[in-house]
């Protein structure tokens, strides 16, 4: 490949093409309010919100003390060809009274970046078109066959053929659907999904290592994306919809119905664990939502892996959780042909420990949000720059 063309962008260059949204973005994702940001830049929570709402624009001066703050170099504040409709795209959270906005806030933000970086890959490498159907449900619909009406129609669109879903981040990534860890510190934060007008992504909590839960994390969050794009999000009914779809999704009613058992069988549950890729739990759950096993027989069930302590780890072994592979095997192409992540990075403007975490095929422990220490964005010449690279190549 060519080299990459470098312009160079320096305080006073973002400072006279400053994008507020931007700020609000660097300021979210490491979770401080308006008024704890202006706190640490000695400016009052006014002058924050006025440059975020580009009212204002901040000096070359306050764009170093926010680089500094924030932990990102003056090109974040720059517009970018990434630039998702955060007020019109609202995530997908499980629990909105369990989740505090701030957690929400930056939850979102992350995810946010995570289309940042998978710009810039598209920049050179191509990534397969977006193919999601939608079925939009009524959020107040309690009643109808709908959730598992859109769970056939994805198996039908992504010709998911009879019997069990083999690894479905593979299969959602292979549709063009972006699957990514999230940070540590997001960690109380569960899976959750949104469409912000760069692709659908779903976001899994990295805390969670267990194989069963997080495929049937991946399946309702594609319940979301199917059924939920302009849904107010993490009402009972609509979490409840999303569950209904996953269960269909990986254990379709017609193929299930004559295989679980009235009873527990544990032998046949089991075996069933094994080949469809689903907790033991969440094979009782469906023989009684089905009408297979009765209430009484649920609860004794649900009760008895209790008392063996199967509700917080089944027996046998746990496999290891699916990964993706779309950004990591990017990354590695361009790797091989002279691109490294660091100028993968720049070019996404984020720091190299960000990039790593958004594409990486693991959880990343490490901490990331941190306060910048790097003296050269104070001079604002050398550290304050993105690479643009121009035209698209692909492997």
């Amino acid at each position: 490949m060519e080299s990459s063309r470098r312009t160079e962008v320096q305080v006073g260059d973002a400072s006279r093409l400053f994008d507020g949204q931007r700020l609000t973005l660097a300021r979210q994702l490491v979770g401080l309010r308006k008024n704890a940001l202006a706190a640490k830049i000695d400016k009052s929570a006014t002058a924050v919100a006025a440059y975020e709402n580009n009212t204002k624009r901040p000096a070359p001066a306050t764009v170093a003390q926010l680089c500094l703050t924030l932990g990102v170099e003056p090109g974040f504040f720059l517009p970018g060809p990434h630039q998702p409709a955060v007020n019109n795209s609202i995530p997908h959270f499980r629990s909105l009274r369990s989740t505090t906005q701030l957690a929400r806030d930056q939850a979102f933000a992350y995810g946010v970046i995570a289309g940042d970086v998978g710009a810039a890959l598209e920049r050179h490498v191509e990534f397969p078109e977006s193919s999601l159907p939608r079925l939009s449900v009524d959020v107040d619909d309690e009643v109808s066959g709908l959730p598992e009406d859109a769970a056939r129609l994805l198996r039908k669109h992504w010709e998911i053929k009879a019997g069990p879903v083999g690894h479905l981040v593979r299969l959602a990534e292979n549709n063009g659907v972006v699957v990514v860890f999230s940070p540590a510190q997001t960690a109380a934060v569960d899976a959750y999904s949104f469409d912000d007008g760069y692709r659908p992504t779903v976001v899994l909590n990295p805390a969670k290592e267990d194989y069963y839960r997080q495929r049937f994390d991946v399946a309702h969050e594609l319940g979301h994306l199917v059924m939920h794009v302009d849904a107010e999000p993490g009402s009972k009914v609509v979490e409840n919809q999303a569950h209904r779809f996953a269960a269909e999704l990986l254990m379709p009613e017609s193929e299930l119905r004559d295989l679980l058992p009235s009873k527990a069988d544990w032998r046949v549950l089991a075996a069933l664990k094994e080949s469809y890729g689903v907790s033991l739990q969440a094979l009782l759950y469906r023989s009684r939502s089905l009408g297979v096993m009765s209430d009484v027989t649920y609860r004794n069930a649900i009760a008895y892996l209790s008392s063996k302590g199967w509700r917080r780890r089944e027996p046998g072994e746990m496999p290891a959780v699916e990964q993706p592979s779309l950004y990591p095997r990017a990354v590695e192409i361009l790797s091989s042909v002279g691109i490294d992540e660091i100028s993968l990075a720049r070019e996404a403007r984020v720091t190299p420990g960000l990039f790593r975490t958004v594409a990486a095929r693991v959880p990343v422990r490490e901490e990331l949000f941190v306060e910048s220490q790097d003296e050269g964005i104070l001079a604002g010449l050398d550290d304050g720059v993105i690479p643009l690279f121009r035209g698209r190549e692909k492997e």
